[in-house]
């Protein structure tokens, strides 16, 4: 599809929040927060003094924004200094957890934001998390960052963390496929059985990524031979490929639309970061995994060979329950004679 600058324009404002007009002040006087979206939108890019301003007339510290968490959050996330030092100095507690139990140290760690990183821990922001919830270390080893990973492991980080679905740091190792990684965890280490609330372990996750490499290095010679012997298909389909959502498609259509523009690709960035995020949360199962979902069979009596089945999708791309096809007939049905009528 071409898109013109007008209808790009058009779009993006439609998507709630690349190009905005001039947030809202915070109104101590009539106790309103800022719009969550102009929120996030202006604390990602850094407004300083916008930030200022809101907590002068009173805001929160620890306000949360429609996406990512609360400034201080934000902040890290884009490794802007000092912004994170204006809210830490306003109250923002440092160790606070957005919705999905984050903390700014581990948003920091995911973006591989190592100054962030060392501005939070200098100043007593804690290290591990609390069981069963994502660590720093969870999210720089599942970024891949190796001299971050090495440095929070260097002042203190549990190799032996879980993460809320009960997935160790060797875990999201194997899962992104990084065996550099896993060879440091394992060689400081880390306990190669812990299983997640799915049943999987590191061993299941390698065998289905077909990375015989690191298979090999989270079992012993015993376990290995016996999962190579299990044919491959047993072990499931590959897990990094992460479902799309109908968003990050908008949002990658619409980079590709300024790249061939010439214009600046940040801020569809960052949504795309982002969106990303949200999906990655999802994927890796906070809460009970979702083992079924709907399936959708259509056939006809007049062709009854031609028959079809989906599953069905909400528009996040989350399986959902029975969905109810539209109408198509509307007149009286005729019912078959009685006679007719069997029981089987």
């Amino acid at each position: 599809m071409k898109l013109t600058a007008k209808r790009l324009v058009a779009i993006i404002i439609g998507m709630g929040g690349l190009l905005s007009a001039a947030p809202p002040v915070f109104s101590a006087a009539s106790n309103a927060a800022p719009d969550p979206v102009a929120f996030s939108n202006s604390m990602e890019l850094g407004d300083v003094r916008l930030a200022e301003r809101w907590l002068d007339a009173g805001m929160p510290p620890d306000y949360q924004g429609s996406r990512i968490g609360s400034g201080l959050m934000i902040a890290a996330w884009e490794g802007k200094i000092e912004l994170m030092r204006l809210f830490v100095s306003r109250g923002a507690d440092i160790n606070k957890l957005n919705s999905n139990g984050e903390s700014a140290l581990a948003l920091a760690a995911w973006r591989g934001q190592m100054e962030a990183v060392k501005w939070l821990l200098e100043r007593g922001a804690r290290i591990n998390a609390s069981d069963r919830h994502w660590s720093a270390l969870h999210y720089a080893v599942f970024a891949g960052n190796a001299e971050l990973a090495e440095y929070l492991m260097e002042r203190g980080a549990d190799i032996n963390a879980r993460s809320s679905n009960g997935s160790s740091v060797l875990m999201m190792a194997v899962y992104e496929g990084h065996p550099e990684l896993a060879r440091k965890l394992i060689e400081k280490g880390a306990d190669r059985t812990p299983k997640n609330d799915w049943g999987d372990g590191a061993l299941e996750w390698a065998m289905r990524q077909d990375r015989l490499d690191i298979a090999r290095m989270v079992s012993n010679p015993e376990e290995f031979n016996i999962a190579i012997a299990k044919p491959k298909e047993s072990w499931g389909g590959a897990v990094r490929s992460l479902r799309t959502s109908k968003e990050l498609e908008n949002l990658l259509n619409i980079r590709e639309a300024l790249v061939k523009q010439g214009a600046s690709t940040e801020a569809v960035d960052k949504r795309i970061s982002i969106e990303r995020m949200r999906i990655v949360h999802a994927e890796m199962g906070r809460g009970a995994p979702e083992r079924a979902a709907t399936m959708e069979i259509t056939a006809s009596r007049a062709k009854p060979l031609e028959q079809s089945a989906q599953i069905i999708y909400d528009d996040s791309g989350k399986a959902v329950g029975y969905k109810a096809p539209p109408a198509t007939y509307f007149g009286t049905p005729k019912m078959p004679p009685k006679t007719a009528v069997k029981n089987y």
